[in-house]
């Protein structure tokens, strides 16, 4: 196939490079950026796409931020693309202090209590939801018996304050991401304009001199 890979990566080097992706971070968000700022739309579209994509990021449904953008920047009436985009916010090396950031404040705002130090009892949690997920799946098979205390608890101390202490912090990175990138990305679009618009001149200026040339022999 002409698109397809020349050198096949191993699942390890997959993995690794959704940590740490090829060429580094740096270069991955200029690449981003230069994607997001070249879309074909309005700048006020594509920002509102952008502050989409930052919402859901603090958003605790992982492996569907994409989803959560798009139905976002549908709704706000931004551009789908750009809240894909946007979801590069939330990264290997972000998604540790949204976490907390997150936490704390559904705990806050539910008037519970998160204790920042208990990372053993947080992986724990994940963990018991886990297990229950698979034990709960065979029972639909065999003779076990459902069990969801693990992932009753996982939602009552970690999922819902997630998501409900991610609405804030969602909100305010969003507008803030909203307001620096439209500025950057309607600065873009007039200066290409701009370097188009004299490309084009200088095109028809050599057209017609060579026009007057050809007239005047």
């Amino acid at each position: 196939m002409v698109f397809k890979r020349r050198d096949r990566r191993s699942a390890i080097q997959v993995a690794s490079e959704l940590v740490y992706p090829r060429g580094g971070w740096t270069r991955a968000f200029h690449y981003v950026k230069h994607r997001v700022r070249r879309l074909p739309d309005s700048p006020e579209r594509i920002a509102r796409g952008v502050g989409a994509g930052v919402f859901a990021s603090f958003t605790p449904f992982y492996g569907l931020h994409f989803l959560v953008a798009a139905v976002l920047a549908r709704v706000l009436n931004g551009n789908i693309l750009a809240s894909l985009s946007g979801t590069f916010f939330g990264n290997p090396l972000t998604y540790v202090p949204i976490g907390v950031i997150c936490l704390q404040t559904g705990h806050f705002l539910l008037g519970s209590e998160y204790r920042e130090g208990d990372t053993q009892g947080l992986m724990g949690k994940f963990a018991s939801a886990l297990g229950d997920l698979k034990n709960n799946f065979f029972a639909m098979f065999t003779d076990r018996v459902a069990d969801w205390n693990g992932l009753a608890q996982f939602y009552d101390d970690v999922f819902f304050p997630y998501m409900i202490g991610g609405i804030i912090p969602g909100i305010v990175a969003g507008v803030i991401c909203y307001f620096l990138s439209l500025p950057l990305i309607r600065t873009y679009q007039l200066r290409r304009r701009a370097k188009i618009k004299a490309k084009f001149d200088q095109i028809k200026r050599l057209a017609e001199a060579t026009k007057k040339d050809l007239t005047d022999v």
